[in-house]
């Protein structure tokens, strides 16, 4: 028998941007979803199961555009550097599922990995696929200069690559720092471009009005970060329907790093602050930093360059799946609407990726989705409470609303 499900939603956000509804009811049939329409029109017989979220607001799942799965967000304070586990592949492995879960936690089920060197990720991603907990997209090692295509490191992997995700200029955490990575010349990246395989989509790291100018000149597919790229960049990128993943969430979090304690590196000073004591210069740099970002995602808005979210997540201070909210949270302080913010957050990362079960909730698309108590009103802060996550038309059975945490005891 063909039991139909049934989802009443007290209000609906279906990550199109369009308006928000109220009392909808969403049919699933096979994991699908069949029709989006009112309450009242539920039919009434024995092959109905209705599950009732009527107090409740649905959203789809959530997308992070740029992850770094199998590092910690972690500070080791005794070496002054992340404790990411690099060099040991079962350390990464470790901390790669349980990033996974953190993020499937907060309702981010797609993921687009960029520092997969070790291949934790790719190991580990058919079996997450099978326990469908999360989709992920992965670029294997991160290009991050002219000696990596060289050596030959970075090309070996292309074959399996999802997408292609190059370092033209630092990172805004790494500029100006003694131990970054020498970019790629512009030369160096028209041919990586040119001559990618399999028509990959290729996302470059570039900030500054003339690395981002290089990237979109040389025929990306989506700028990260571009940090003090200026409004003729962001016109181009408009005209060229180039994707903008412009990481808020990394400046806020060197912002609120800067003025307390600590392990801080500021990017001029080149040098790691002892614990508790603020950088010179460095908030008042970083809160200028972060309000240029924003007002250059009101004018990208205006403009309507195509955006969407980007954490960062694995970076010191950057947490695997909360940081999603937090970058929503400063969409919105950039003028985005509500609707926008989510579309951005779910439908706009999922598509460029080619995640196909995710993304929009429109008749004829996978039913997975989040639930959360209360009103539109209250979010995305709601969304770090989610009240359940469906996948495919069903509850997951990967996530507890209210999870018993058991701690260890000591042998």
């Amino acid at each position: 028998m063909n039991i139909s499900r049934y989802i009443i939603a007290g209000s609906f956000i279906d990550g199109t941007g369009d308006a928000i509804r109220k009392h909808v009811v969403m049919t699933i049939q096979n994991g699908m979803i069949t029709a989006i329409s009112s309450e009242a029109d539920i039919p009434c017989h024995h092959a109905t199961r209705i599950d009732d979220f009527s107090h409740c607001t649905i959203v789809p799942a959530l997308i992070d555009c740029s992850v770094a799965l199998s590092r910690s967000p972690s500070v080791d304070l005794s070496r002054g550097q992340t404790s990411d586990g690099e060099g040991n592949l079962e350390t990464r492995a470790t901390l790669c599922k349980r990033h996974i879960q953190d993020c499937h936690a907060h309702g981010v089920l797609g993921v687009a990995d960029s520092e997969d060197a070790t291949g934790p990720t790719k190991q580990h991603r058919q079996e997450l696929l099978n326990e469908s907990i999360i989709s992920i997209r992965t670029s294997g090692p991160l290009c991050r200069g002219r000696h990596d295509t060289d050596s030959g490191t970075w090309s070996d992997h292309e074959p399996d690559r999802d997408f292609l995700k190059i370092m033209y200029s630092e990172t805004i955490e790494e500029q100006g720092h003694p131990l970054s990575p020498p970019r790629l010349d512009e030369k160096a990246l028209r041919d990586l471009l040119r001559h990618r395989r399999n028509k990959q989509k290729v996302v470059v790291v570039a900030n500054g009005q003339q690395a981002v100018a290089d990237a979109l000149a040389a025929g990306c597919d989506a700028i990260e970060q571009g940090y003090l790229m200026g409004e003729d960049n962001l016109r181009t990128m408009a005209e060229k329907k180039v994707l903008w993943i412009p990481s808020l969430v990394r400046a806020k979090n060197l912002l609120d790093g800067s003025g307390s304690g600590g392990d801080v590196c500021c990017r001029f000073s080149q040098r790691y602050v002892a614990p508790g004591k603020a950088v010179p210069g460095a908030e008042a740099l970083w809160k200028k930093m972060l309000a240029t970002q924003l007002a250059q995602l009101e004018f990208a808005r205006a403009l309507g360059v195509t955006t969407a979210v980007g954490t960062g997540a694995g970076r010191t201070g950057i947490l695997h799946g909360e940081s999603v909210v937090e970058e929503m949270k400063l969409f919105l302080k950039a003028g985005y609407s509500l609707v926008d913010t989510i579309r951005c957050a779910t439908e706009n990362g999922a598509r460029f990726f080619g995640m196909e079960d995710l993304g929009a909730l429109k008749v004829g698309r996978q039913a997975t989705f989040l639930i959360t108590r209360g009103t539109p009103q209250q979010l995305p802060r709601k969304l770090a409470y989610l009240e359940g996550i469906y996948v495919h038309g069903a509850p997951s059975s990967a996530y507890r609303k209210n999870p018993v945490k058991v701690v260890p005891l000591d042998p």
